[in-house]
């Protein structure tokens, strides 16, 4: 059993793929071939922004997100305490200081009071420190980013939209990563849409944001590559990837998204008087990225873990540690009674195996296996 069954989506539509993969080959174009363009386009399209640029990965989408807005040393950037370490690692690689803000129980998004109390704890002579938020949409679904967007807009912050793992879901019918000041997404292999690879993409309304991202994702070129007009990196998404992810955001589109949800209801159909099965909000629709359960205690979630491992059923642990407890935050400042939901659900989350070729056969299995340890 596969936990993100890449496998059997490449088999489905091997014929497609392997056309677009021989084009790039044929035409020997790796690098900035003009499938990276077409599936810009694509992507700004889906979204509805309208620039979206490409790069090397989701971190560093984050990270060239960061460097456009000129955030550095002396600056904080709030961002969600229980979050893949990615999206408070990029504060410090820029040499800002990230401030930690709790998350909501019930979705794993950033919490709005949370995030108020985090920015009260400033001190007055430091508001001017603050620059932006971090607000991720976590296995999914999109965090209240409308709210969140007030908070920070009140206090002269920009938001990042990290929806890494929020592609495709949506919040009053509009779509993740169209939220932000700058939004970015990650093309990991297991993310919603992934390619073969890695990838990553920023997207924005902002024409000057967008074309200083595209300068700083080489090198930070100028008229051409060996006009170096500001110090960059080198993050570009190659062609053959650019191929893939074109088939597999038209596979996306068309079946993928109806196919996660429908899974996602027979487990919850099956899971929701066993386990605390994830709430997505009336307003919202998820894109799961990740089937995450919570158990009442981290025995019962230990025991889970160990029985369905004894049948073959792979589950994984979304996440293990908070970003205030990570070693390389430990010099940050943190408050661990205001983090106590983030800190709470790495001992109780389980997430479950999901993707769009999940059989109804294989969830009752697993289903079976949760209710018989849950006894």
């Amino acid at each position: 059993m596969e936990f993100r069954d890449l496998k059997t989506q490449y088999r489905q539509n091997q014929k497609a793929i392997d056309r677009a993969i021989a084009q790039v080959m044929e035409s020997t174009h790796f690098i900035s071939g003009s499938q990276v363009e077409e599936l810009e386009e694509k992507l700004a399209e889906y979204v509805g922004v309208k620039y979206c640029i490409t790069c090397g990965n989701g971190t560093d989408a984050l990270l060239l997100a960061l460097m456009a807005w000129d955030i550095g040393a002396g600056d904080l950037v709030f961002v969600p305490d229980f979050t893949f370490f990615s999206s408070a690692e990029v504060i410090v690689a820029v040499g800002a200081t990230p401030v930690f803000v709790d998350v909501d129980y019930d979705t794993f998004n950033m919490d709005v009071d949370s995030l108020k109390q985090a920015i009260d704890s400033v001190e007055e002579q430091d508001r001017h420190r603050m620059k932006a938020v971090v607000a991720v949409d976590l296995f999914g679904q999109p965090a209240r980013l409308d709210a969140i967007r007030k908070v920070a807009s009140d206090y002269g912050m920009l938001l990042l939209e990290d929806g890494a793992q929020g592609f495709g879901g949506e919040l009053n019918g509009r779509k993740a990563c169209s939220f932000g000041d700058i939004s970015t997404t990650s093309f990991f292999p297991a993310k919603p849409l992934g390619c073969y690879g890695d990838g990553g993409a920023v997207f924005t309304d902002h024409e000057e944001w967008a074309n200083v991202i595209r300068s700083l994702r080489v090198h930070g070129k100028g008229a051409d590559k060996y006009d170096n007009v500001r110090i960059g990196m080198n993050s570009r998404l190659d062609t053959l990837q650019a191929a893939v992810l074109i088939e597999k955001l038209r596979i996306f589109k068309e079946y993928e998204m109806e196919q996660c949800d429908k899974a996602a209801a027979l487990y919850t159909d099956r899971l929701e008087k066993v386990v605390h099965t994830p709430r997505v909000l009336p307003e919202m629709r998820s894109s799961w990225a990740q089937y995450t359960v919570k158990f009442d205690d981290g025995e019962l979630r230990d025991r889970a873990i160990a029985a369905l491992k004894k049948q073959g059923i792979p589950t994984a642990v979304y996440y293990a540690r908070p970003m205030h407890l990570q070693k390389a935050f430990a010099g940050i400042p943190s408050s661990a009674e205001k983090l106590k939901v983030s800190t709470m659900l790495c001992d109780v989350v389980l997430s479950l195996p999901m993707h769009p070729y999940l059989e109804e056969e294989t969830i009752a299995r697993i289903c079976d296996a949760m209710i018989e340890v849950a006894s």
